[in-house]
């Protein structure tokens, strides 16, 4: 029995001695293949550098080198400390290969840091140069529904494509943020926004240095709809298609629940709110409760109330028909059917969404009041939580908390 025990010991270690071997081999390989992307994005920030050179002028084109080559290099850096964890879970064996997801993954923090470029510098002049960094910056959001997607089509789901996509939207946040601070599109304050994931961490390492306890989140899809939502802001802020104070009033609706989900999770993760306990249960279980019942209810009656109130003050939208002033039937329609769909709980995501254009539009040439800055916080709100009870149809809510693929 002794020299039984001993040959599965000897086999056991051998094993283990070959799956170690055999993830330093694909390590390599890896490191490899990671060195490549990391020069071809180089040598294309080269080339995108020599084109700007020509329509923006020099110097803005260097400046624009520089600033997006660190941050590519940065990610580079990021991607290279993570690749062991390039595998299903840490009892799996590491995948051979990057994998298409975790390249589209790498490409789309390609475009943030190409869009990272432009910061510290003047929004670019001209009928299409102007569109360039929020265009950059759209392609890269699109890719953010996309690479997740890849993976589960692929089966090549792994922990380096969650940490990759985490560090890539905070990363995004945080440069967007900024460049729409620089052009004047938001307040200094959602600069906050940017932050708040380094400063969460910078909390965890404090924590682990301290020796204090930290307690793990639960899974949670409002925080990866939340960040959607914060991208196609920051989108639209880009573009020079809208401006403040919508973009303000629009920068602090989209900003306060977000943030106040980092609280809740800092609250957690240090043990200031026990999340298992049966008491806590039962205090989310009566907030989901009320919002579910009274406030997203309540939010829609609001903004078809507000809307109201704001269309009779200003006397409707106008449009001047062969040298005489009527009211414009298109808008108010677009505004009715938007209202009516919102109330009824018909897509409410999708009307809000149409509702932010339409008030965007609206007040290019009418001024904010108060109200108006309630009636689009509604608006904000009304999307960020969904439409609650009362409902006719919810399958907005069901594509935003779903993961495309499985």
């Amino acid at each position: 029995m002794q020299i039984e025990n001993t040959q599965r010991q000897s086999y056991g270690c051998g094993m283990s001695q070959k799956i170690i071997q055999c993830d330093e081999i694909r390590i390599k390989t890896l490191s490899q293949e990671l060195t490549q992307i990391s020069v071809g994005g180089l040598l294309s920030l080269g080339l995108g550098a020599l084109w700007l050179s020509a329509v923006w002028g020099a110097t803005a084109s260097l400046q624009w080198l520089i600033q997006s080559s660190v941050l590519w290099l940065f990610i580079c850096l990021q991607t290279s400390r993570r690749l062991k964890l390039n595998r299903p879970d840490q009892a799996s064996p590491l995948y051979d290969q990057l994998g298409w997801a975790n390249r589209l993954t790498l490409l789309r923090s390609w475009l943030i840091a190409a869009t990272g470029g432009f910061l510290f510098q003047d929004w670019p002049e001209g009928m299409w140069l102007s569109w360039l960094p929020g265009m950059i910056y759209f392609l890269g959001a699109v890719l953010d529904r996309v690479d997740g997607f890849m993976a589960r089509k692929t089966g090549q789901i792994s922990e380096l494509g969650n940490e990759l996509d985490t560090v890539s939207d905070a990363l995004g946040l945080a440069v967007a943020g900024g460049l729409a601070w620089s052009y004047g599109q938001v307040h200094v304050s959602y600069l906050l926004m940017g932050a708040a994931y380094y400063l969460f961490q910078a909390g965890l390492i404090l924590r682990r240095m301290l020796g204090m306890a930290i307690y793990p989140l639960a899974p949670s899809m409002h925080r990866r709809a939340w960040a959607g939502f914060q991208m196609g802001y920051l989108v639209v802020t880009l573009w020079p298609l809208f401006y403040p104070p919508v973009t303000l009033v629009a920068g602090f609706a989209f900003m306060l629940p977000a943030l106040t989900g980092f609280i809740v999770d800092w609250l957690v993760v240090s043990g200031r709110i026990t999340v298992n306990s049966d008491a806590a249960r039962r205090k989310l279980d009566r907030l989901i409760l009320f919002s579910h019942s009274v406030l997203q209810p309540g939010l829609r009656l609001a903004i078809a109330t507000l809307l109201a109130f704001s269309l009779w003050r200003v006397g409707f939208p106008t449009v001047v028909i062969g040298g005489e002033i009527w009211p414009s039937l298109v808008m108010l329609g677009y505004f009715a059917l938007a209202t009516i769909m919102v109330v009824l709980g018909i897509a409410g995501r999708y009307f809000c969404l149409l509702l932010l254009g339409l008030l965007g539009w609206f007040h290019i040439s009418n001024p904010m009041h108060f109200m108006d800055y309630l009636l689009l916080c509604c608006v904000v709100w009304s999307m960020f939580l969904g439409s609650g009870r009362f409902c006719l149809w919810q399958e907005d809510s069901h594509w935003i908390n779903r993961y495309d693929g499985a």
